[in-house]
């Protein structure tokens, strides 16, 4: 982004810590700051009359939280928690709205990410009615890798029940049956250590559409061949095209 941009934001621009757990947006709280995460990840939760709860979406340092208070003053239909620590850059949203009127490059930054939130919500919306929940919450764990970069995740059961939508007892059964077939190595007190290449074969294809997509999003078309290489079943199909 070009520096004088750039200079719409900085004056006001501080960082702050992400710590676990921390609620950054409460649903139905107006929303007075933006979040630009450096590192860590941060769920996008829908909070439900009943006290069940859903992610819907996760933020790492490829996005932003709060971005859409641009579209209009409105209270927040989601309660954003820190699902792993880190760092970010907050600023206040008024600010934002000010700077995004007069940028056209922080525009189109913006519509970038919006892009690809709409790619997790419309994806992970047929996920939730279509695939087990078992292939789900590998997914989730997968989401959750790409955004920290590492193997061991900051989890607890509690937190994959809440995330997923199902119940302690169901979380724990699948735990079990995911260590058994070696796609979890290990799993501690608010730690979970994940296998990738196992976990990735036990999720359903959305954690992959859902990578690809948004990686055209921000870098072009280069992502949807390396798909097309690493995904058998797209090899096989365009050969039998061919033929």
């Amino acid at each position: 982004m070009p520096a004088a941009d750039l200079d719409l934001l900085g004056p006001d621009l501080e960082t702050v810590a992400l710590d676990q757990d921390a609620v950054l947006t409460r649903a139905g709280d107006e929303i007075d700051y933006v979040f630009f995460p450096h590192s860590g990840a941060i769920l996008l939760m829908i909070d439900m009359a009943d006290g069940h709860t859903v992610a819907t979406g996760v933020v790492g340092r490829e996005g932003v939280v709060g971005s859409l208070s641009v579209l209009g003053s409105s209270p927040s239909g989601i309660t954003a928690v820190v699902g792993a620590a880190g760092t970010a850059s907050r600023l206040p949203a008024a600010r934002f709205h000010a700077a995004f009127g007069r940028s056209a490059a922080i525009r189109q930054a913006m519509q970038k990410h919006i892009r690809s939130m709409l790619i997790q919500f419309q994806r992970g919306s047929a996920c939730n009615a279509l695939h087990p929940v078992e292939a789900r919450m590998a997914r989730w764990l997968l989401q959750l890798r790409d955004r920290i970069d590492s193997d061991v995740l900051p989890l607890t059961q509690h937190a994959l029940s809440q995330i997923l939508g199902v119940r302690r007892t169901t979380v724990t059964l699948l735990m079990r049956n995911l260590r058994t077939r070696g796609a979890i190595r290990s799993e501690q007190r608010g730690r979970i250590e994940i296998d990738r290449s196992r976990l990735s074969a036990l999720a359903c294809e959305c954690h992959r559409v859902m990578r690809v997509e948004a990686e055209e999003i921000f870098s072009g078309h280069q992502s949807r061949a390396a798909a097309r290489t690493d995904d058998p079943r797209i090899s096989e199909a365009e050969t039998d095209d061919a033929m």
